[in-house]
C-alpha cells in the first residue's frame, strides 16, 4: 500500500501519457483472464476485451460449450483466446491456473474480471438448507476473493520488478485492473423473489473492491459492476413483469450492454477510477 503514517504518499500513481481518449481503450498486447465466461455476461466481456485487442483467457466450471466460444473469439477478432476450466472454490485451483495462463499468455497479467457466481434459488432464508447457503457464499463470495489475491499477487511483482514472469520487459504496462461482477441486489432488496444470502454476499464483493482500491494503490485498481435484471436465462418468467413494472426503461438488459463498462474499467481511460461500483440497471435503483 502506497501509505506512510496513516496518509498516502503523494504521486504514488501517474496519469496516461496519451491526450486523445480513443487509444486508452486500447487493450492491445494485454492479457486478460474472464471467470464465469462461458455464456452469458462473461462471454460478453470476453468478446468486448478482445475486440479491443487483448489476449483473453476465459474460465468455466461445466459449460464446455466454453471450448468452442473460445475458438470462435479467436477466429472473429485475431487475438489468442483459450477456455479454462476451473474451480473457484478452493485457493489452490485458482491460484495454478492464473499462474499457467500467465506463463501461457506472454509472461504478464493485466486484467482479471472475476465474474463466476450463481443466482439464489428463491427461497427465503429461514426455510434454505444451510448446505445451500454455504455454497452460494463459496463460489460468489470466496471464488472472487480467491480470484483477486492470485491476480494480486502478479500485479504486485510486476510493479516492482518491471518484468514478465520470464525477465523479459513489461511494455505498455501501468496497474493491473481488478474487476468484479456484484449486482444492483447488493444495494437493495428485490422482490418479489426473497434471497437475503445472495444480495449479502454481492454486497460483500463491492465492498472488498473498495477496500482492495486502497490497499492495492499504486500497482492496481480494483472496481466493482452491479448489474441489474440482464437476460441470462436465471429469472423465472412469472417474476419478470414484476420487476419490469419497477425498471424505468422497462425491460430487461442485454449481455452486450455490460460491454462498455467493463471495457472501460480495464482500459487506460479509467487510469483515476478506483474503489467505485458502477450500476447498470436500466434505472432500477433510482426512484
Amino acid at each position: 500500500m502506497a501509505m506512510k503514517s496513516g496518509t498516502f504518499l503523494h504521486d504514488a500513481t501517474q496519469p496516461p501519457k496519451s491526450d486523445r481518449i480513443l487509444p486508452l481503450f486500447s487493450l492491445k498486447g494485454r492479457t486478460a483472464i474472464v471467470s464465469g465466461a462461458g455464456a452469458g455476461i462473461g462471454l460478453a466481456i470476453a468478446q468486448g476485451f478482445a475486440e479491443a485487442g487483448a489476449n483473453v483467457a476465459i474460465w468455466y466450471n461445466s459449460n464446455k460449450k466454453a471450448l468452442e466460444e473460445a475458438a470462435q473469439i479467436e477466429k472473429d477478432y485475431g487475438v489468442k483466446c483459450k477456455a479454462y476450466q476451473v474451480n473457484v472454490t478452493t485457493w489452490e485451483t485458482v491460484q495454478t491456473a492464473v499462474d499457467e495462463i500467465v506463463k501461457e499468455f506472454n509472461g504478464r497479467l493485466d486484467i482479471f474480471v472475476a465474474n463466476s457466481g450463481i443466482p439464489w434459488a428463491y427461497k427465503s432464508f429461514l426455510d434454505t438448507p444451510t448446505d445451500e447457503l454455504h455454497k452460494l457464499l463459496k463460489i460468489n463470495l470466496d471464488g472472487t476473493l480467491y480470484c483477486a489475491k492470485a491476480a494480486g499477487l502478479h500485479w504486485r511483482r510486476q510493479k516492482q520488478e518491471g518484468t514478465t514472469v520470464d525477465g523479459k520487459p513489461l511494455e505498455n504496462y501501468s496497474y493491473g485492473s481488478f474487476i468484479a461482477t456484484s449486482s444492483m441486489s447488493g444495494h437493495i432488496a428485490n422482490i418479489p423473489q426473497q434471497q437475503m444470502v445472495y444480495n449479502a454476499s454481492k454486497a460483500a464483493i463491492t465492498h472488498a473492491c473498495k477496500s482492495l482500491a486502497v490497499e492495492w494503490v499504486g500497482f492496481a485498481r480494483s472496481n466493482s459492476v452491479s448489474p441489474g435484471y440482464i437476460k441470462t436465462g436465471y429469472i423465472p418468467e412469472d417474476a419478470k413483469n414484476v420487476f419490469k413494472d419497477k425498471i424505468p426503461m422497462g425491460r430487461e438488459g442485454e449481455t452486450g450492454e455490460l460491454k462498455g463498462v467493463y471495457l472501460y474499467l480495464a482500459s487506460d481511460a479509467a487510469s483515476y477510477t478506483t474503489g467505485t461500483d458502477i450500476i447498470v440497471d436500466g434505472g432500477y435503483c433510482v426512484p
